[in-house]
């Protein structure tokens, strides 16, 4: 409930709600996995660093638990670092998904004070073969333990934002939605060419009057069996870990909505530690260290330049409503 406490904090969510969204956590015992997920990948990326001679410490911070992130940069002051690189687990772009985290980083260093480490964020990886090649084998492997293919689809899900938020993405709007359709179809055509498939969201947590990216995917199996689709594969691109969003949001409620519906249903699995994604974040660490030490003036959109242009993905209005699960 603490850690719940923080990511509502000033949007006015009745306490009821956060009660609900709590019982989520205690049918996994009370904890979120994605703590673990990310020592697991700290650790699999200090493997790939000192495989690949790189020679940097690692350092984790949260947003709205602990290791918070300004008690992280405390740390790295107390250590000597004096300029760091932020790789953020998110690979799109919208204000929640890459402005916020950059908002977090100057928070946590303005509470740090004087001496605080300056840090740079890594750009967005969504189409990185690191990122979509996990998620092509992830949708074959649930394809394959569905056997035939004759009525099924392929569901790509992602995390729900406000319509608002999704129009303001990137310098020309609509970046969000419109990454997520390039990796869709990327996956898509790797794994199963021969299948249709769908976007569509999942985990909204906004009151019902203000708009949301749709259909949500519960609301879809729906549509999907009333189509006569008899076997669907959920395959989760908007994520890169299974964290409680996926394995409660698909797994429980997603996945009894398709046994409702007589659905044949498997989700596939999220990138974790999957060795092409952790070297993927090995990638990114040495592109940026060559164009600093290399001195090169980067573009902003450029493929490996900064992740987000000034003014980009701006901060939405927030109404009181409901948190994530």
């Amino acid at each position: 409930m603490p850690f719940l406490e923080n990511v509502v904090r000033g949007r006015g969510v009745p306490a009821a709600r956060l009660a609900e969204v709590a019982e989520h956590y205690h049918h996994f015992g009370g904890v979120s996995p994605i703590n673990e997920q990310n020592r697991e990948l700290l650790a699999a990326l200090g493997k790939e660093f000192a495989a690949n001679g790189v020679d940097l410490p690692l350092y984790w911070g949260n947003r709205n638990w602990h290791p918070m992130l300004a008690d992280t940069l405390r740390q790295m002051r107390a250590d000597g670092v004096q300029r760091a690189l932020a790789f953020a687990t998110s690979a799109y772009s919208s204000y929640s998904s890459c402005r916020q985290y950059r908002d977090d980083i100057v928070r946590a260093r303005a509470e740090v004070g004087d001496g605080a480490p300056a840090v740079e964020k890594l750009r967005h990886f969504y189409d990185h073969p690191g990122f979509v090649e996990p998620h092509v084998d992830a949708v074959a492997s649930a394809l394959a333990s569905l056997g035939s293919r004759g009525t099924t689809r392929i569901v790509f899900t992602a995390h729900s934002v406000p319509t608002s938020m999704d129009a303001a993405s990137g310098p020309d709007g609509g970046l969000y939605s419109a990454q997520l359709r390039t990796v869709a179809g990327l996956v898509a055509a790797a794994a199963a060419p021969e299948l249709s498939w769908d976007l569509v969201w999942q985990s909204r947590s906004g009151p019902p009057q203000v708009p949301w990216l749709e259909p949500d995917v519960n609301d879809h199996l729906r549509a999907l069996a009333a189509e006569g689709v008899t076997d669907v594969v959920v395959s989760p691109i908007g994520f890169v870990s299974d964290h409680l969003e996926v394995i409660w949001d698909l797994d429980n409620e997603a996945a009894r909505t398709a046994s409702g519906l007589g659905l044949g249903f498997a989700r596939a699995a999220t990138p974790g530690t999957d060795p092409r994604f952790v070297t993927m974040v090995r990638e990114l660490v040495t592109e940026r260290l060559y164009a600093s030490s290399s001195g090169r003036r980067l573009a902003p959109w450029d493929a490996s330049g900064p992740s987000c242009v000034p003014g980009c993905c701006p901060a939405p209005v927030r109404p009181a409503g409901r948190p994530a699960s």
